[in-house]
């Protein structure tokens, strides 16, 4: 089996810094944050900020955000043109009540012929177009083979299914019959299972449940970027050894100092230095004085005392 392994785009989380991390991991495939088309059409640099990349991210799928067909074909004709990604996803999924509100996200699932002239229209930048799905809205309206259907119709190439629906957030359990549907249903395109995937084990059951060879991780790579090589290494049938955590953490500190101010690195750090320290003996104490670093230097004299390096 060819085996695929993607970054799933983590508002706040999947930034250059990590997504590096994610691809000398093992990444095969990485996708940019949340970007909104409209903010895009209207020239907001922070937006800006969002698609910038390295050239070892490559190859990088740009998930843009919305509701407006119009918008998605402006903002992917020029985001096409300034940065050159190797294409574009449609966020169907995001379930953030204040995205939810504004129509978009897991709400463009109530129409999935809207999904189908949103692909068509980000596709007339002249790349290829993939979307993000969840099951549905709730557990009542489980629609993801219509949106599904409406997205590959329009030109979609590549769709990822999160197996829950919007209701069920991020700890239902996951709905590999759902999966599966889309993965038979579609069998000429690219179908990726998201969800539930946070160790070489849960990958195994989801291949074996769904029947896909791309599994999208998310939420479980936060603080274990390793994860890619770990479930690579279990499918080759080869134990596997942690990097040094301390190594990773001070890594993952010098991409993101390195890609953004420190003023700005170090504050949206602390969220992700928390996810290493998860389960560690002392971390609650740990993650406390991480959150009152005010500069570099007070997080890695933290990190040195708690590693006794």
């Amino acid at each position: 089996m060819d085996l695929k392994l993607s970054l799933a785009p983590l508002a706040g989380y999947t930034d250059r810094a990590f997504r590096t991390l994610a691809k000398e991991f093992g990444a095969d495939l990485v996708y940019s944050e949340m970007i909104s088309a409209k903010a895009v059409c209207y020239g907001d640099r922070k937006t800006h900020d969002l698609a910038d990349f390295d050239e070892i991210e490559r190859p990088i799928l740009f998930q843009l955000f919305g509701s407006e067909p119009r918008d998605f074909e402006i903002a992917a004709g020029i985001l096409a043109e300034r940065y050159h990604p190797e294409g574009f996803d449609i966020n169907c999924g995001c379930p953030v009540p204040k995205i939810v509100k504004s129509g978009e996200g897991s709400e463009l699932m109530r129409s999935p012929a809207l999904i189908g002239r949103i692909v068509e229209a980000t596709k007339k930048a002249g790349l290829p177009v993939s979307v993000k799905l969840r099951t549905g809205v709730d557990e009542a309206h489980k629609n993801v083979l219509d949106c599904a259907r409406a997205a590959v119709e329009s030109g979609a190439t590549l769709v990822a299914v999160h197996g829950r629906s919007r209701e069920g957030g991020f700890s239902a359990p996951i709905d590999f019959e759902s999966i599966a549907r889309v993965r038979e249903e579609f069998s000429d395109v690219e179908v990726a299972a998201n969800g539930g995937i946070t160790n070489a084990r849960a990958a195994k059951e989801t291949i074996e449940k769904t029947g896909v060879s791309h599994l999208m991780l998310a939420r479980g790579a936060l603080g274990h970027p390793w994860l890619f090589d770990e479930i690579k290494a279990a499918f080759r049938g080869e134990d596997y050894t942690a990097p040094d955590l301390y190594t990773v953490l001070t890594q993952h500190l010098d991409l993101a100092c390195r890609f953004k101010p420190v003023s700005r690195a170090l504050p949206e750090m602390r969220s992700q230095l928390a996810f290493y320290f998860k389960g560690l003996r002392g971390a609650a104490q740990t993650r406390e004085k991480l959150m009152r670093a005010a500069s570099r230097a007070d997080i890695d004299a933290i990190l040195k005392e708690f590693f006794n390096r």
